[in-house]
């Protein structure tokens, strides 16, 4: 296997610096730091459920807004993922999860194919606020995370009400989506592609 399976970035602009680690074959260790409690909570969901070892310290220009922190959080960790699996012999490539929270349900299906792809089909019948945060950055979190990661990432919520649960749905699955593209089959180390490339 040539992938590393571990990886850790740093991204440092006037507007935001970040470092994040990544393993991929760990046990749902690490803590988030990013100035904006409620994407600590998201990541910690996909940290968890996915059992990745991550860890995720961010500074930004929050006295302008969130999204400039958020944005460069999405783009080191679209990057770490896409350096940590590799060449992607021996993992399953695809992982499709759903999750329920209370009265939200998330669907969430990743293909590391190498070519980014982005579906957000997420109604929020009573607004997106979560905290102190607009929720419609997320939306771009996961647009930007796609890309950078060269992945296709589709995130369906056929119904919820509450946005705090809706988004925990989506930050769970798609971690445990993530967890099953990017784990070791152990039936050898082709890559999961006819093209023999990914």
């Amino acid at each position: 296997m040539t992938a590393p399976r571990k990886t850790t970035l740093s991204r440092k602009t006037q507007e935001t610096t970040v470092t994040l680690s990544l393993g991929l074959d760990g046990s749902g260790q690490g803590s988030s730091d990013t100035g904006l409690p409620f994407l600590d909570h998201m990541l910690d969901h996909i940290r968890k459920h996915g059992f990745f070892d991550l860890d995720v310290k961010a500074a930004g220009d929050l006295e302008i807004d969130e999204h400039h922190t958020v944005e460069d959080v999405a783009i080191v960790f679209g990057q770490a993922i896409a350096e940590a699996v590799g060449d992607k012999r021996g993992i399953h490539r695809f992982g499709h999860f759903r999750v329920p929270m209370d009265e939200a349900l998330a669907d969430v299906t990743v293909d590391l194919s190498g070519r980014a792809a982005f579906v957000w089909q997420v109604q929020f019948p009573h607004g997106m606020q979560v905290g102190q945060m607009n929720g419609a950055i997320f939306k771009h979190f996961f647009e930007t995370l796609a890309a950078r990661a060269a992945m296709n990432l589709h995130v369906v919520v056929p119904y919820g009400e509450n946005a705090h649960h809706i988004f925990e749905a989506i930050f769970k699955a798609f971690g445990r989506a993530l967890d099953q593209a990017t784990r070791l089959h152990g039936r050898g180390d082709q890559v999961p592609s006819t093209k023999g490339v990914l």
